[in-house]
């Protein structure tokens, strides 16, 4: 029976050298979108945290700060729901204005915890995203049935983080920091391998909106975890 994608053996079947530099392509331009609203977050978090006037506006305003919190929200659903219609620009733009929102909300971590905890866990973060991404490149293991339970655990930790809005535990905070870090650390392997697979089917103009909501996804990955190392590592300032 003839493989429809080509001749050099992958893990989704038979990948021919168009398709694998599809694939490249397609992740080159996840990476850059992800790492674009990582450093955008990163500007705007240092910029907010290093106002005392913004901070004291966060932190008198609750209605300002969760209203934030619900914009994100909303963002997030919008462009996973709207990702086969919005041009590749829409989905940029909503993308960088998530970013410096998130931005906005992370800057109260930052003042949180201490410099060297930031830093710290920061680049711990970073090794174990690139480890994490480089297995779920490369593992011919399919990762579809990890990607569920892990996002059953992630629907666990949503509820477990608004039941810790209402009932502080440093107990229950130290159990959400190592679920985070599981679950999480598993999403980034799958989404990895999903990304990939993704690249195959989508083409066109198309690809570049895909190639912005992968990049989402795998900013939220990282975002996570890195809230979650903090959570079981971080020095409170």
């Amino acid at each position: 029976m003839t493989n429809p994608f080509g001749a050099t053996q992958g893990r989704a079947g038979f990948v021919s050298d168009v398709d694998t530099a599809r694939i490249a392509t397609f992740i080159r331009g996840v990476y850059w979108w992800m790492f674009g609203g990582l450093a955008v977050t990163a500007i705007v978090a240092l910029a907010v945290a290093s106002s005392p006037a913004a901070v004291s506006t966060l932190v008198r305003t609750p209605l300002l700060f969760f209203g934030i919190i619900i914009a994100e929200l909303v963002l997030v659903v919008y462009l996973s729901a709207r990702v086969a219609k919005l041009a590749p620009g829409t989905a940029g733009t909503l993308f960088i204005a998530y970013s410096a929102l998130n931005g906005v909300t992370f800057s109260l971590i930052l003042l949180a915890y201490t410099g060297a905890s930031v830093a710290s866990a920061f680049f711990v973060t970073a090794g174990m995203f690139g480890a994490l991404a480089v297995y779920g490149s490369v593992t011919k293991r399919d990762l579809t049935g990890m990607g569920r339970f892990m996002f059953m655990g992630l629907i666990g930790l949503v509820i477990a983080s608004v039941v810790s809005i209402f009932w502080h535990s440093d107990a229950m905070q130290f159990v959400m920091g190592v679920i985070g870090v599981l679950v999480f650390s598993g999403l980034i392997a799958y989404d990895t391998q999903r990304l990939r697979t993704m690249a195959l089917h989508v083409q066109g103009e198309q690809a570049g909106t895909y190639a912005v909501v992968g990049a989402l996804s795998l900013y939220l990955n990282f975002i996570n975890l890195f809230i979650s190392l903090l959570r079981l590592f971080g020095r409170r300032d």
